[in-house]
């Protein structure tokens, strides 16, 4: 059965330091942001310094964008003034850090989303990459997110280079894509991949045929 919680807290379900909780309290505001003078410090570049705050106002937790250069989402939706948190309630720093807001009494479970955090993911949302809910920065390139989401949507399928072309250079014709530029961009990817997770192949070459994503733990 799960615990009655008798004050609202944050919970950091995606970015670094993800499972870190701030209780909340009703004397005075919690400010969000990569100063270090902030309640919650989220160090990244995208997070302003102070980029959000949360209030006590009438009775009801709110929460508000201070003017970040990248926006503050609840539940998908960017703030443009503020609003009242509800239980369950998504707040998403600059679309890289998910905070769920959990109000006093709410009964319902904590859970992370453990199963997706387990070897790699991809944030079609905001193109980023996360292994191990690590992320991989500095971010890939264009070229190397287009292959990789490719490999990523084919389940473990075989891709093979003519869809790798297509997909990845749809601007230049079949014929103008050498192997050799599509080799070199599989290498890259790995590399790039190897930076956060050095002990797992994620793109696998199929000799004679293309290639296939594993992720960890799939078959």
């Amino acid at each position: 059965m799960a615990d009655v919680r008798e004050s609202a807290m944050l919970i950091l379900q995606q970015g670094a330091g993800m499972g870190q909780r701030w209780p909340l309290d009703q004397q005075g505001a919690l400010t969000i942001g990569r100063g270090e003078d902030c309640d919650v410090i989220l160090r990244d570049r995208h997070v302003s310094r102070y980029h959000a705050r949360i209030s006590w106002v009438d009775g009801r937790y709110s929460v508000e964008d201070l003017g970040s250069k990248n926006g503050t989402h609840v539940n998908g939706r960017e703030l443009t003034a503020p609003q009242v948190l509800e239980d369950g309630d998504e707040i998403q720093i600059a679309l890289r850090f998910k905070l769920a807001f959990v109000d006093a009494g709410a009964t319902a479970p904590l859970t992370f989303p453990e199963a997706e955090e387990a070897g790699l993911r991809l944030d079609e949302a905001t193109r980023q990459v996360y292994m191990e809910g690590r992320l991989l920065e500095p971010p890939l390139s264009p070229a190397q997110y287009r292959l990789l989401k490719l490999l990523v949507e084919g389940d473990g399928s075989i891709v093979n280079r003519e869809v790798v072309v297509r997909t990845v250079w749809s601007e230049v014709l079949e014929e103008g894509v050498s192997e050799q530029a599509i080799d070199a961009l599989v290498r890259r990817l790995r590399e790039r991949l190897a930076e956060l997770d050095s002990e797992h192949q994620y793109v696998v070459t199929v000799r004679g045929h293309g290639f296939r994503f594993a992720n960890k733990g799939a078959l």
